[in-house]
């Protein structure tokens, strides 16, 4: 664009900005003396607020000055649970590895993977063969030694007999005793080596040595397996009942361990990971003997029946530990309350129906609700749904929930 037509597109630009101006801006020039006096506008000039075409709207047709459409909850009075919520993980009380305490190759299974066994069931059957010889070898011996002792001591009956007599020497006498002693002690000695072989053959079966649930076989049929063999057969897994190990910070220290001195057990409830569905309940069973230091917690165990397995070791749970009930709290939706610069607050809703906010202090929180200790009262009106648009002595509308039908 040229240098001259810069100063005409300016010019042309000033005179439109004038014209928008003097058409959509309220006059605020004076009006003629006479004029001013009836009230009336001057030359050229427009009735004051109005634009081209006609009046502005009334503010009662501003959507904006409406009243405020809110779903409003009265606070109630109830007995509400004064919970610790914690992270926790299920540990089983007891886990086993089934290993075998003798060698020998592995020749039947009784069980099937992931089964439920009871103490004592029978697992697996080793070659016993070995072990039934080493039996009957030291039967075997004892039975020689028995008949070596009978032997014996017809002996020294009779050399007791010619002892009366004066007619065998007195150290003749003392050896045939001596005989006799030994042979007793190598019987009793047969005898622990037969207790020891039938030990040995009663570990060909493998017995369930707690009540569980199996894991994976990790050695199949046919294989020689060796005494104490670091993979062993099978895992088993107690699960019924089960514990949930768990940590609380210090400082929620003292107020769980006075309600655990007091005697009564504490319950405990374990929800699933997104905390929607309550799992199974259970009590507190032992507190930890120390903090610990790196982490500022506690660890805590509960205990729960499980029967129905609700649970499943090493799974992830979310833990409400309920530590004492406050009775005729008032309670309100944790959902109503909001948070600014001077703290908690909500919107109640007075005689005159209009919004006005409330300071609260909070307490307990239990399944969506938490108690306020002050700031309400029972009956309250707290606006529930609609706080956008809420602000102090706001007018507001009472939307009513349908009847079902």
């Amino acid at each position: 664009m040229s240098l001259l037509k810069k100063p005409v597109v300016l010019a042309i630009s000033l005179a439109v900005a004038a014209a928008a101006l003097y058409w959509f801006w309220p006059s605020a020039e004076p009006a003629g003396a006479g004029q001013a006096a009836a009230g009336k506008p001057g030359p050229g000039q427009r009735p004051a607020g109005q634009r081209p075409g006609g009046a502005r709207p009334a503010m009662a047709n501003n959507p904006w000055a409406m009243p405020v459409p809110v779903r409003v909850i009265e606070a109630g009075s109830t007995d509400l649970k004064v919970q610790i919520k914690a992270i926790g993980t299920v540990t089983p009380l007891n886990t086993v590895l089934v290993q075998s305490r003798v060698s020998g190759p592995l020749q039947q299974v009784f069980f099937e993977e992931g089964q439920k066994v009871e103490a004592g069931q029978l697992l697996a059957q080793i070659d016993p063969a070995d072990y039934k010889v080493e039996l009957a070898q030291a039967q075997g011996q004892k039975e020689q030694n028995i008949a070596l002792l009978k032997s014996a001591e017809q002996d020294l009956e009779r050399f007791a007999k010619l002892k009366e007599q004066n007619t065998i020497a007195a150290q003749q006498m003392n050896a045939q005793q001596a005989l006799v002693s030994q042979l007793k002690g190598a019987i009793k000695s047969n005898q622990a080596a037969i207790d020891a072989a039938a030990l040995q053959l009663s570990y060909t079966q493998i017995k369930a040595p707690i009540s569980g649930r199996l894991g994976l076989r990790a050695v199949d049929p046919g294989n020689l397996i060796q005494a104490n063999s670091a993979e062993g057969l099978v895992t088993i897994t107690q699960s019924s009942p089960i514990a949930v190990v768990f940590t609380i910070p210090e400082t929620q220290l003292q107020q769980v361990r006075s309600a655990f001195r007091a005697g009564s057990a504490l319950s405990v409830e374990a929800w699933d990971r997104a905390e929607q569905i309550q799992l199974t309940s259970g009590t507190l069973t032992t507190l930890d003997n120390q903090i610990d230091i790196a982490t500022g917690t506690l660890k805590l165990k509960a205990e729960f029946a499980n029967q129905n397995e609700e649970l499943f070791p090493n799974q992830f749970v979310n833990v409400r530990l309920n530590v004492a009930v406050q009775s005729g709290a008032v309670t309100i939706p944790q959902d109503a309350v909001q948070y600014g610069a001077q703290g908690t607050y909500v919107y109640m809703i007075d005689d005159n129906n209009k919004a006005q906010i409330r300071l609260l202090k909070l307490g307990a929180v239990d399944n969506g609700l938490v108690a306020v200790e002050e700031g309400l009262k029972a009956g309250d009106k707290v606006v529930l749904e609609g706080l956008d648009r809420l602000r102090p002595d706001r007018e507001v509308e009472v939307i009513q929930d349908a009847p079902k039908g």
